[in-house]
């Protein structure tokens, strides 16, 4: 055949080194899709693997588009079969997608580089792997870099197998050249990598990839070695079945050599043959076969160099050239040749473009050892042109031609005439297996649900379903390709119908009294029926009467004017055409409105509602009742409100949203198909009223051995009658006789109940009387035992007492002290063991609480006063701290130590008398002789000496000082009795000679920790003051453990004061915290208990000014009397 004029080359399209990188950096940078991607396996002969990725779709509208390559091009979706499955599921839970791909029983030239891609619309991800595939023996396997990668022909049993031949391009076929016999492997080394393909299959080369692997592997440079003086070329290649010989030559002869096949060393045979030529080691390979194509080493002691081994196949070779066939359109064409080995890799091609069958190709390959057919099913015209099969050693073409066969027709169409809603079939079969074209009226017929055109063979149908008139015509088919045309004529035909599904199952028509009946009546026939109407067998004309007819192509009307209960009954059509007949009845109901219903009756009212009853109409107009209207007013209004917007299909009814002692009138409508009815006559009016709801909150207030006092609320719903007053009535256990305890009705919520009998346990229960009458009761949850209960005593000391209670002289102290205990508990006050002179100090008592009370605070108050409480055995004693304080007295003396330049050194006393109360400071004054006016120099000085500085110099001062405490200062001042004369310039001044003061001091809390409640989950702080010299360093404890890094707690010191706060409590938080102060001369701990109450009571009842210590010990009565609701 003549040589292709197009020179295109089969190449691998693989980008350079480069160009791949920086693809694969922008993918990586573009992952944005795949949330798991497949990762690169190894796997042996004959088992599977599995390659997983996962795209998350919480983002995604629709299911992305996943492919999957092996090389850079093959599309693996067409290979799918026994050796290779594609899945994909979806996690609706999680939203994420898993495609998977599985390799099944694997073989050698599965092996290679695989992708992964995912699309989305504008967004992109893929991932590259590695599949390596190993002999199951465990050895590394023989590579045939011709055979590894042998593509696989559609429908033959291999189908679904990997390989690489789907990577090349399209190349128009190439005049094979006799070639002198080249080195692949120096060619190869030699070669720029654009030009590896051309070359690899220019020789046969399949595995492509592996070999280049290894081409890279041996470009490395051998290590220079000291045992060996040469070593083996990089490569050495042979053809299969010759000789090849490898050389070494060693530095030293003495050492012993050892030869390597893929790591298992050689031993002598008749292939393997060993030589010693002085320093020179030589192996002879006999009878090269494509096993022996592998790497080989040779070790010397330490040192060993490596080569390696390419077998080449000789060129395959066609041996039996195909030849030029005719066939018909339609038959199956069979393109045979016969190549020189079997299983060879075989190329065919159509016009030089190269065939490659899939699996909605018409061209199928099947290869029978040394035979390769080309097999075309159902040929056509395109089908002619030249096809030529290539190896590579050889080619061969052929032409094929395709034409028609003589067209018969073995069965026309036939007319037909078709009944509406039949079926419409016609057929015909012509002798060639070809399609062709339905026309209707010169048109073409489009198929659809109701029209199909069925093809089978020769045979060709045209069936409609359900025939409509529009469906007559004249139908004609044509063959393709034949100038012959099959006519037929289909005449639709139908018998005359009366189409009553406008009407009811009976065949009813109703109309109102008084109006016009049209009743139109829609038919249907071809040709158009003849339609007659009659009634009791007189028929009705059509004309200008009251009760006619009327004809229309589509339809019969019967028309009755101004309808009367006469004109009630059964009415006849009867259709006829020259198809048949039809025949229906349709009866005529005359109806009415309904008559009014009587008054109805109110039978029982609430407080805004009442329940009303009714009989149905004498007469229902001659339509059952559909329902009723309620409607409703008030007694003094003419405006009536409908109560319902559904129908009432009852005779009783319940208004509601009335409003409570407002008079009211209902009446009724009554509702058929045709309308509503006149309204009845009013009912009798009534005025809703009701009882209050139960009172609230029954509860025991007392119990002594004859009464028992009860308190309640009032209802939480009184309403319009008001509330008149309350009933208590009580029965005893075992009994149901209930006993009204007050004769008359009550007013208050508390009532005792008097003559009890000792002992006993009665149920109590209270209701709330109003005009409407008592209402349901409140009981008392359980049985009250009449008997009064000792309650031993507890005294609730405030918060603010438990630390000692400070006032001055002159102010009022009046403390009270809450207590508990039942019956009344005698109380006992004393002052520092003694009894309390009640001249001096009020004491008040109460039930509950006891009250010290002074008018005027004296110092001689102060002093620990004794609260003792007594009921019956049971004793609890208090005590409380109570400090009177008042102004100190002046200092003792005042001197002046020393006179120097412009200062003044003064020391002082402290005073005899402090105030009851420590010290805080003193305030220093000075006045000149001449005006004695006084001017403050030091305010809250803490020392007993001083030195006064930037004095007037000529000048001569007094000094004087006062006393402070938490008072005030003191009312009198303590002055020098000499004077102080600053001299004038002049005068010789000595400095005097001062010791040095020594500041240390050990710590020592100048304020102590107090014991401290707390509320849960609101902060709290815990403050104390301590001073010391050094700065002493302070350390928080909880029970004994120190505070460290705790997120709950944040200490601070400032000026002295230390202060820990806790953030939220809760009562887990309680216990003794303690702080801790430590410097170099000493250490001091101060102790305090924090207690965290929670729940909303204490928190209420706190916000209320009730004291912590009484809440406390109510909360915890409350709970132990009802540990059910707590």
């Amino acid at each position: 055949m003549p040589e292709p004029t197009k020179k295109e080359d089969w190449t691998l399209v693989e980008p350079p080194a480069g160009e791949e990188q920086a693809k694969q950096n922008a993918n990586s940078q573009l992952s944005i899709l795949f949330i798991e991607k497949p990762q690169g396996g190894t796997v042996k002969v004959g088992e599977d693997i599995t390659f997983i990725a996962k795209v998350k779709a919480e983002d995604l509208l629709r299911k992305p588009t996943i492919k999957w390559f092996k090389g850079k091009w093959m599309d693996l979706a067409s290979k799918a079969g026994k050796h290779l499955q594609l899945k994909e599921t979806f996690e609706r839970h999680s939203r994420v997608y898993t495609f998977e791909m599985q390799i099944i029983k694997a073989k050698e030239n599965f092996a290679g580089n695989y992708r992964c891609e995912v699309t989305y619309k504008d967004k992109f991800d893929s991932c590259s792997f590695d599949l390596e595939v190993h002999e199951s023996t465990g050895t590394t396997p023989n590579i045939d870099i011709r055979s590894a990668f042998k593509r696989s022909g559609e429908g033959q049993d291999d189908a679904g197998e990997l390989d690489f031949s789907g990577l090349l391009k399209r190349r128009e076929v190439k005049q094979q050249e006799e070639e002198p016999q080249v080195d692949v492997w120096e060619l190869l080394k030699n070669a720029k990598p654009s030009e590896y393909e051309k070359i690899a299959f220019q020789y046969g080369i399949t595995d492509l990839r592996g070999m280049l692997k290894r081409l890279k592997r041996m470009r490395r440079e051998e290590k220079k070695s000291a045992a060996f003086a040469k070593i083996l070329d990089p490569a050495y290649q042979v053809d299969k079945g010759g000789r090849v010989r490898f050389v070494v030559e060693l530095a030293d002869p003495k050492l012993e050599v050892k030869w390597y096949k893929n790591g298992q060393e050689i031993r002598p045979s008749t292939k393997y043959i060993f030589e010693h030529k002085g320093c020179q080691r030589i192996l002879f390979i006999n009878n090269c076969q494509m096993t022996d194509d592998s790497e080989y080493y040779v070790t010397a002691g330490d040192d060993k160099c490596s080569t390696e081994l390419f077998v080449r196949e000789p060129p395959i070779t066609v041996t039996k050239q195909l030849e030029d066939t005719t066939a018909y359109c339609g038959e199956r064409v069979e393109l045979e040749c016969e190549v020189s080995e079997d299983d060879a890799n075989v190329k065919w091609f159509k016009n030089g473009e190269e065939i490659i069958p899939g699996p909605k190709s018409r061209y199928r390959i099947r290869v029978e050892g040394k035979k390769h057919i080309l097999i075309i099913e159902g040929a056509t015209k395109a089908d002619s042109a030249e096809y030529s099969v290539m190896t590579t050693g050889g080619q061969s073409s052929a032409k094929l031609s395709v034409d028609l066969k003589p067209l018969k027709i073995l069965t026309p169409l036939t007319d037909q005439t078709v009944n509406l809603g039949k079926e419409i079939y016609l057929k015909c079969e012509i002798s060639e297996n070809i399609p062709g074209k339905w026309t209707k009226n010169g048109l073409p017929v489009q198929e659809s649900d109701r029209l199909k055109v069925v093809h089978k063979g020769r045979i060709h149908k045209l069936v409609i379903a359900n025939a409509l008139t529009e469906d007559e015509g004249d139908y004609v088919f044509a063959p393709d390709a034949y100038n012959v045309t099959l006519p037929a004529k289909v005449h639709v035909i139908d018998p005359p119908k009366i189409i009553l599904d406008g009407l009811d199952a009976d065949n009813t028509v109703t109309v109102i009294a008084g109006n016009k009946l049209r009743l139109e009546i829609p038919i249907s026939g071809e040709p158009p029926p003849k339609a007659m109407w009659s009634r009791a067998d007189k028929a009705i004309m059509e004309g200008s009467g009251r009760i006619r007819t009327e004809s229309y192509p589509d339809s019969s009307t019967l028309v009755i004017d101004v309808a009367e209960r006469d004109d009630s009954g059964v009415y006849h059509i009867n259709l006829k055409n020259e198809a048949g007949e039809a025949h229906a009845s349709i009866k005529v109901k005359v109806v009415d409105f309904p008559d009014p219903p009587v008054a109805p009756t109110v039978t029982e009212v609430g407080d805004d509602w009442c329940i009303m009853n009714w009989e149905p109409p004498a007469y229902d107009g001659g339509s059952p009742i559909l329902g009723y209207f309620i409607e409703r007013k008030k007694k003094q209004s003419s405006r009536w409100m409908r109560l319902n917007f559904d129908l009432c299909k009852e005779t009783t009814f319940e208004p509601k949203k009335m409003i409570e002692g407002v008079a009211y009138e209902v009446r009724i409508f009554a509702v058929n198909a045709i309308g509503i009815s006149k309204p009845s006559m009013p009912s009798r009016p009534f005025v809703p009223l009701a009882v209050t709801s139960p009172p609230t909150l029954l509860t025991v207030d007392s119990v002594t051995d004859t009464t028992v006092t009860m308190r309640w609320r009032p209802p939480d719903h009184i309403g319009a009658a008001g509330l008149d007053g309350y009933v208590l009535e009580y029965c005893f256990e075992g009994t149901e006789d209930w006993i009204v305890a007050n004769k008359d009705l009550i007013d208050k919520t508390k009532f005792t109940i008097t003559g009890l009998p000792t002992d006993a346990k009665i149920f109590v229960r209270v209701k709330a009387v109003n005009a409407a009458g008592a209402s349901e009761p409140k009981y008392y949850s359980q049985p009250i035992l009449v008997k009064e209960i000792i309650e031993p005593p507890k005294i609730r000391i405030p918060r603010h007492l438990k630390q000692t209670y400070i006032r001055r002289v002159g102010e009022a102290v009046n403390l009270v002290i809450p207590f508990q205990g039942k019956p009344r508990p005698e109380l006992t006050w004393k002052k520092d063991g003694v009894e309390i002179d009640k001249n001096q100090i009020n004491i008040r008592n109460s039930e509950t609480d006891t009250i010290i009370f002074i008018r005027k605070a004296e110092r001689s108050h102060s002093g620990k006063y004794d609260l003792q409480v007594k009921v019956d055995k049971f004793v609890e004693t208090a005590s409380i701290d109570i400090q009177i304080i008042d102004r100190p007295g002046p200092p003792q003396t005042v001197k002046i130590e020393d006179v120097w330049g412009e200062n003044v050194a003064l020391t002082w006393t402290p005073p005899k008398d402090d105030g009851n109360a420590a010290i805080t400071g003193y305030t220093i004054q000075k006045a000149d002789k001449k005006s004695m006016e006084w001017f403050t120099v030091i305010e809250h000085y803490h020392r007993t000496s001083a030195t006064i500085t930037e004095l007037v110099i000529g000048n001569e001062y007094y000094f004087r000082v006062f006393s402070e405490n938490m008072c005030g200062l003191s009312e009198d001042a303590t002055m020098t009795k000499e004077s102080a004369v600053i001299a004038k310039d002049g005068k010789i001044y000595k400095n005097p000679v001062y010791e040095d003061f020594d500041f240390s001091e050990a710590p020592m809390f100048t304020q102590p920790l107090v014991n401290t409640y707390a509320i849960a989950g609101y902060n709290a702080t815990l403050n104390c003051s301590v001073r010391g010299n050094p700065k002493p360093k302070i350390t928080w404890m909880k029970n004994k453990v120190a505070i460290v890094d705790d997120p709950r707690y944040r200490m601070f010191s400032n000026q002295g004061v230390c202060t820990l706060e806790i953030r939220k409590p809760s009562p887990y938080d309680g216990g003794t915290y303690c702080c801790k102060a430590v410097n170099d001369l000493g250490t001091v701990e101060i102790e305090c208990k924090l207690e965290v109450k929670g729940g909303l009571s204490f928190c209420r009842l706190l916000l209320q000014g009730v004291p912590p210590n009484i809440i406390d010990s109510y909360l915890r009565d409350l709970h132990s009397s009802n540990p059910e609701e707590y």
